[in-house]
């Protein structure tokens, strides 16, 4: 039996795949999901990828504070920043900080914190009937498990400001032409090119990778200074591995490189 309760964890050699499971709702996210989806990517174990879908016609319609009856955390001084602050933040946090490729497969709504977590993926690939939404704008509320850092990044100030503000539904075709998102494709097709990233992914230099996504991350908020010394620090480790030496064998011999991870 497994010890989640609103997601459903797969291992398949190297790749991990989580599915949100609360499809009766779209999966809206309570504080335990956010929970267990961080308590997944802390047991991470072998896999060397983590592919991360929804269950049904949604991937994450938001939070859902009141999951198990508690009054909302509109109504609750308060709620909504402790769940942030204990639940909702540290999950997306521990998607972002993974020492391996994230695919996100966003197979149908994805708002609030769904926006969020689909974001946070290195790779983000979603059926073209699917949509990113900041809705909160509408409560009179603000975005927020990351979502004001995500955006901005990915999509700069003047989309940014317009997704938050005017709370506009952003289908996958016009996510991928802004740079949003990695790719969108047929929906019936999602799952198949997601899964076949996600083995490509999970079966390469895990530890060059994750070199990669620590200086993408300092070239986003860092100098250039600081990225040519996070550079040759990342070439130097990378450089000592198991799999930097098959890649330099494989490119002599003139055959495929078989990382391991290592």
């Amino acid at each position: 039996m497994s010890e989640y309760e609103t997601i459903i964890v797969e291992r398949d050699g190297p790749l991990m795949t989580i599915t949100l499971n609360r499809p009766d709702r779209l999966n809206a996210m309570p504080p335990q999901m956010a929970d267990e989806i961080g308590s997944a990517f802390y047991d991470l174990g072998d896999a060397r990828a983590v592919l991360i879908t929804g269950q049904g016609k949604g991937f994450c319609s938001g939070a859902d504070l009141a999951a198990r009856g508690e009054r909302s955390a509109l109504e609750t001084k308060g709620g909504s920043h402790r769940a942030l602050q204990n639940h909702y933040n540290p999950a997306v946090n521990m998607v972002l900080r993974a020492p391996v490729p994230v695919i996100t497969a966003v197979n149908g709504p994805a708002a609030g914190v769904g926006c969020s977590l689909a974001l946070a993926g290195d790779f983000v690939l979603a059926g073209k009937s699917a949509y990113f939404l900041q809705a909160f704008v509408n409560i009179g509320l603000v975005p927020d498990g990351g979502s004001t850092w995500l955006l901005a990044r990915a999509i700069g100030r003047a989309r940014a400001t317009r997704m938050m503000m005017l709370g506009e539904k952003i289908g996958a075709e016009q996510a991928e032409d802004w740079g949003l998102i990695y790719k969108a494709v047929d929906d019936d097709a999602l799952m198949t090119e997601a899964r076949a990233l996600a083995e490509k992914l999970a079966n390469g230099p895990t530890l060059a990778y994750a070199t990669m996504k620590q200086n993408i991350a300092t070239a986003l908020d860092g100098n250039l200074t600081e990225v040519l010394r996070a550079e040759a620090e990342g070439q130097r480790i990378a450089g000592a591995s198991v799999d930097a030496m098959e890649g330099g064998m494989a490119f002599l011999q003139k055959r495929k490189a078989e990382f391991k991870g290592k």
